[in-house]
């Protein structure tokens, strides 16, 4: 038997495909909770976090990154919008050829993209988007003596590092060091937001700095509301008061802030000053909501669908939550990742290696005229274009029919005459064939006859001042009435009489099997 080999020429080992490589552990490498870098964090503490990542350890930026979107509710908002609009988009495989191997390929790859949990696996594998790269470990079931997906398992980014010597090839952290990932075993998803490494693709790095920011303004803000939000509490005690009573005084002054209730002798007094604020209040709002404006021009490509601002909702409707351009590259790119790491395998496996493999297409549908398309084929396939059936089936959107689904057929010809029926005829009437040539050359002596006739001199009743009315239309309604006040008065007998004469003399050489004279 032939070494089945990856998509990358690494041979595949079936004993391997069917274990769990990269399963979490309670201890060690693999730990499924890890640690939080958002506490404290500190531009010093950022850069630093960001500098290990180059350096090939970028566990905790990846740590970070997560922080980021359980902590930032609109960096999650709208990178949960990005992902969640591709993962959404209509999936369709196209296979290689209209050859029944290629076809059969193509069936096979359609059963793993129906699945029910595609979608949220989807969802996974674009968690690239954010971290710069995604790896998918796939659970082969062979249940039923073929190799079918069960599960894309997302695994967490901190377990992987890459490679010390190109900072792109991905391995597994292990108990025993780091391994190579196994051939046909993963799916690896790298988010091309910009060029450079791998690891600093992700939006993630950018953001951060945003994120940063913000924290930062967000607890200014609310040390800003705590001092100001409610006036100064002010006790005074006599000259006389003892310590005893200046504790007293405190504690009182200090449980209306959180009891809203106190006692103190009749000799002391509290008095509330309001705070006098100087400058503009809403300057923490203002810079919070600028820092999210830019992680959604980062995000989305745009702040319409967002951030309110006039005529927000025409376009919001408009941008429709990710800019086209960026949905396209992501799915473009998701679409590359599948067809590679996913269709190679699965075909590879149960059908062994071919020359070409069918291809997944993500994307929002094209507007197609269906009924032009048809009409086109159905007028052309008869003059020599060749199309194939399962690229029509694509185009129009009907699936290949089952092994055991009845199928729909043209209707059938007329049976020809019993013949019997046919000797019966007279004899000076030709038979259905004959009569069928003698039409048919009946029928092109007839538009012969036609154009020798000086049938220039007849068109100028019929068009006369078409031209001149249509010039002055400005609307489609306005044409409609021109051409029917046209149609109306014009001179058309002369056309009539010629085309009686020549279907009449058409009629009676066909059935006389006679040439026009």
């Amino acid at each position: 038997m032939a070494q089945l080999l990856d998509q990358y020429g690494n041979p595949i080992r079936p004993t391997q495909m069917k274990q769990e490589q990269a399963a979490p552990t309670v201890i060690g490498v693999r730990r499924p909770v890890g640690n939080h870098q958002a506490p404290g964090l500190t531009p010093p503490k950022l850069a630093r976090i960001l500098r290990e990542s180059l350096d090939g350890d970028p566990e905790r930026y990846l740590e970070l990154a997560e922080d980021m979107e359980e902590r930032n509710e609109h960096y999650a908002g709208v990178l949960g919008v990005r992902k969640r609009q591709v993962s959404g988009l209509e999936i369709t495989v196209e296979a290689a050829s209209d050859a029944a191997d290629d076809v059969a390929d193509a069936d096979l790859v359609r059963e793993v993209v129906e699945r029910d949990d595609l979608e949220d696996e989807l969802f996974d594998i674009l968690d690239a988007i954010g971290k710069g790269f995604s790896a998918t470990e796939i659970l082969w079931d062979t249940s039923e003596s073929q190799w079918t997906v069960d599960t894309l398992k997302w695994r967490d980014p901190r377990w992987f590092v890459f490679d010390q010597a190109d900072k792109e090839t991905i391995r597994l952290r292990s108990p025993a060091g780091e391994e190579d990932l196994w051939p046909g075993k993963w799916i690896v998803h790298r988010a091309k937001i910009k060029s450079g490494l791998t690891i600093r693709g992700g939006l993630a790095r950018s953001a951060a700095w945003a994120y940063l920011f913000k924290a930062f303004t967000a607890s200014d803000w609310g040390i800003f509301c705590e001092a100001y939000g409610q006036p100064l509490r002010l006790g005074k005690y006599g000259e006389n008061a003892s310590e005893v009573d200046k504790e007293v005084l405190l504690r009182a002054v200090s449980n209306i802030a959180s009891d809203f209730a106190a006692t103190i002798p009749e000799s002391m007094v509290i008095e509330f000053v309001q705070a006098t604020i100087t400058g503009s209040i809403d300057l923490y709002e203002r810079r919070s909501d600028w820092l999210d404006r830019q992680i959604s021009k980062l995000v989305l490509g745009q702040t319409a669908t967002t951030d309110a601002q006039a005529g927000g909702y025409a376009v919001g409707k408009v941008h429709d939550g990710v800019r086209e351009d960026i949905e396209r590259a992501d799915a473009r790119q998701l679409a590359a990742t599948l067809n590679r790491d996913l269709v190679i395998p699965l075909v590879s496996l149960n059908r062994g290696r071919r020359k070409k493999y069918p291809k997944i297409r993500i994307g929002r549908p094209d507007d197609i005229d269906i009924d032009s398309l048809v009409g086109n084929v159905v007028k052309l396939v008869p003059l020599g274009l060749k199309v194939g059936m399962s690229t029509m089936r694509d185009r129009i959107g009907l699936p290949d029919p089952g092994k055991d689904e009845e199928l729909l057929a043209p209707a059938a010809a007329p049976e020809p005459p019993p013949a019997d029926q046919a000797k019966a005829k007279p004899p000076a009437i030709a038979t259905q064939s004959q009569m069928g040539f003698a039409a048919h050359d009946a029928i092109d002596l007839a538009a012969a006859s036609i154009t020798a006739e000086n049938w220039q001199e007849m068109t100028p009743p019929v068009v006369d001042g078409l031209s001149e009315a249509l010039s002055q239309a400005t609307s489609i309604e306005d044409v409609q009435a021109i051409l029917a006040r046209q149609v109306s008065t014009m001179g058309v007998n002369a056309f009539v009489e010629l085309l009686a004469r020549a279907a009449f003399s058409a009629r009676i050489a066909g059935e006389a099997d006679e040439a026009l004279s």
